[in-house]
């Protein structure tokens, strides 16, 4: 498609008037939203008509606190499989309540800095690692894991339990 001097003359009268290059580009016919930002560019059109406002600022809405158990609904683009059907979304469910994690005592003969951590050494960190009294748990790592079985239970969950938790979430 070229440029004609009439289509030129169309898209500056659409440009001056405000309308989108998506919109100019429909009107126009034959050309796409990216060659009328092109054109607008090598012509060096800027001045726009800006859409009229009204002169008193619009109210702000105020926000509702959010509740955990409220489900958010987004709105889709796109075909109507993408849409949730209300009936269709569950009710609100507690959360599973997560299993107390029981920490390992670790005897200091086996705990370990940074410095000294291999590959045949447990790397869970213990406390914080800011504070003088971190460490490493040091113990010996299930093979081809970076952490004991206590930690590794603690660090890795099985597939299955993560299916079954989120069937019953909904």
């Amino acid at each position: 498609m070229s440029w004609t001097d009439e289509r030129v003359e169309l898209l500056s009268k659409l440009w001056a008037e405000g309308l989108s290059a998506s919109q100019i580009a429909t009107r126009m016919g034959g050309v796409t939203r990216n060659a009328v930002i092109g054109k607008v560019h090598r012509l060096g059109l800027s001045g726009r008509a800006t859409p009229s406002r009204s002169p008193r600022p619009r109210p702000r809405k105020t926000r509702q606190p959010t509740h955990p158990s409220h489900v958010t609904q987004f709105r889709t683009q796109g075909g109507a499989a993408l849409n949730a059907d209300m009936d269709e979304l569950p009710q609100s469910h507690p959360d599973p309540e997560p299993s107390p994690i029981h920490e390992v005592e670790i005897p200091p003969g086996e705990r370990t800095n940074i410095l000294s951590l291999t590959e045949h050494t447990c790397r869970w960190p213990i406390g914080d690692p800011g504070a003088e009294d971190f460490y490493f748990c040091g113990r010996k790592p299930k093979t081809g894991m970076p952490y004991c079985d206590s930690h590794a239970s603690i660090a890795y969950q099985p597939v299955q339990d993560r299916r079954r938790q989120k069937r019953a979430r909904g």
